[in-house]
């Protein structure tokens, strides 16, 4: 798709192991890049959406808990924590660029059709409309179990097709789709996917160190957003200005793109 000289609507997911460092600790820095790349990206004129994780790192950090909890109990408590802090360095780093910013958390069951999806729907549309960067993650408070998202790759995709962007990003730890373990030398990074193109023979189920995805599921959600229509792109959010390359040299630029036909 043409980036350059058009204004797009863009969903940008960034990923837990883009925003937090080998400690497990938020990485105040590469989330500063990030927010510098998304100003430039509305000062061209575009349109963002903004899907973050980092909400139960940043909690696990701000609690240290003297007793054992289980899963639920730890998901609950660490991002009730860490939501908080998440969005208040959203709110600060954003205002330095005078940009506004207003959290979206959502649930699976509010992307089921009805009065819920066409209020977020609504909600969404009316920020986007006032130059307010709408910051959306899973409220790992109330979902648990069934009620999750697999992970953010999957809402990320979800808000895409409900609020007919023109490219969903998804910002992982690496450039995107290889035909083997991408640190082998004769490993090749599949640069562009035609509709219909299975790539399941080179995905790994493997999941992320601090998050629940891995490349299976943005391989997953990419086809499922490809066939509405949605291109997507799969790049290395720890790559310095990959947003900016991406839009300005996209040739040059490492990453994996799912083609729609024009």
């Amino acid at each position: 798709m043409e980036r350059k000289n058009k204004l797009l609507r863009l969903v940008i997911k960034v990923g837990s192991n883009v925003l937090t460092r080998k400690d497990g600790k938020l990485d105040i820095t590469r989330m500063s890049a990030i927010i510098d790349q998304v100003a430039w990206l509305r000062r061209q004129g575009h349109e963002v959406i903004l899907v973050s994780s980092g909400a139960v790192a940043c909690g696990r950090r701000e609690l240290m808990v003297d007793h054992d909890l289980d899963t639920v109990e730890q998901r609950q408590l660490f991002s009730a924590l860490g939501q908080v802090k998440l969005i208040g360095l959203y709110y600060d780093l954003f205002r330095e660029y005078g940009l506004h910013i207003g959290q979206i958390l959502t649930m699976k069951e509010n992307f089921e059709p009805g009065e819920q999806y066409e209020n977020q729907q609504a909600c969404m549309k009316v920020m986007l409309e006032n130059g307010v960067i709408p910051i959306v993650n899973e409220n790992d408070t109330v979902s648990v179990t069934e009620l999750m998202f697999t992970d953010n790759d999957e809402l990320s995709g979800l808000i895409a097709q409900m609020m007919k962007a023109d490219m969903l990003i998804l910002l992982s730890n690496i450039d995107g789709i290889f035909t083997g373990h991408p640190d082998l030398p004769e490993s090749k990074l599949i640069a562009k996917v035609a509709p219909g193109t299975d790539l399941s023979c080179y995905i790994s189920g493997k999941k992320s160190a601090f998050g629940r995805g891995g490349m299976h599921s943005k391989y997953t959600t990419a086809e499922r957003v490809q066939q509405a229509g949605i291109s997507v792109l799969i790049a290395n959010g720890e790559r310095n200005n990959i947003l900016v390359d991406l839009m300005e040299q996209p040739e040059q630029t490492p990453h994996t793109e799912f083609c729609v036909n024009s």
